[in-house]
């Protein structure tokens, strides 16, 4: 499973990416208002720092727009991903952006229909947003299930993009669904390295170092 960081800051861009373990970013309007910057010169400093899909979100109403601004958005790197939200619009400019050989990202999934339209429309990526049906008491990883399965089923070379992560534990869900991406907060890939017996095992190891260091 690919591991994209979601967040427009580029000081944890390059900390994740100094890990070794970064294959892609998201972003979206609220994350890079959140760094007081404009979209076009933030991906082209993320384009500088990951080699790998960047997702831009096009914000037209109207799929005709979100075609033109889809455009503008893929001539900034060669790995950006025109970001849509799901609706008929996106449905209709999915189809123009990727019959042209730009690659949509369809966003705010939350169920295996939208799924299942935005890959016969041509999206490249599907992004259904775990977290937020977790906060309205369903089980958001029921659906990255159902959205594989339907993949499989028939074949289709759209991604699964786990999205809205909210705990290390949604990471491992997705990747026993078989999402082929997580995209994950800074905080909670920082929670996936620790764990308590490896810190106490360092612990461990260090005291007993010095002991042999004494000798």
């Amino acid at each position: 499973m690919k591991i994209f960081i979601d967040t427009a800051n580029l000081e944890m861009i390059k900390e994740i990416n100094s890990w070794g373990i970064l294959d892609g970013v998201t972003t979206n309007p609220s994350l890079i208002a959140k760094e007081g910057t404009d979209v076009r010169t933030r991906v082209k400093e993320i384009a500088k720092i990951v080699d790998g899909p960047i997702s831009a979100e096009a914000m037209s109403p109207k799929w005709e727009d979100m075609v033109e601004e889809g455009r503008e958005l893929s001539k900034i790197h060669k790995n950006i991903n025109v970001k849509l939200p799901m609706c008929i619009d996106s449905l209709k400019a999915t189809k123009v952006l990727s019959s042209e050989g730009i690659d949509v990202n369809m966003t705010l999934i939350f169920s295996p229909q939208q799924a299942l339209m935005a890959a016969k429309a041509g999206a490249k990526y599907v992004s259904p947003f775990i977290g937020r049906l977790d906060d309205i008491g369903m089980y958001g990883t029921d659906l990255l299930d159902q959205i594989c399965g339907v993949f499989d089923n028939y074949s289709y070379d759209t991604e699964v993009i786990a999205a809205s992560i909210r705990s290390p534990v949604h990471v491992l869900d997705a990747a026993l669904a078989g999402c082929d991406i997580a995209t994950i907060p800074y905080d909670i890939l920082l929670k996936m390295v620790a764990h308590p017996k490896t810190d106490e095992g360092i612990a461990k190891f260090i005291s007993d170092y010095e002991k042999t260091k004494k000798k």
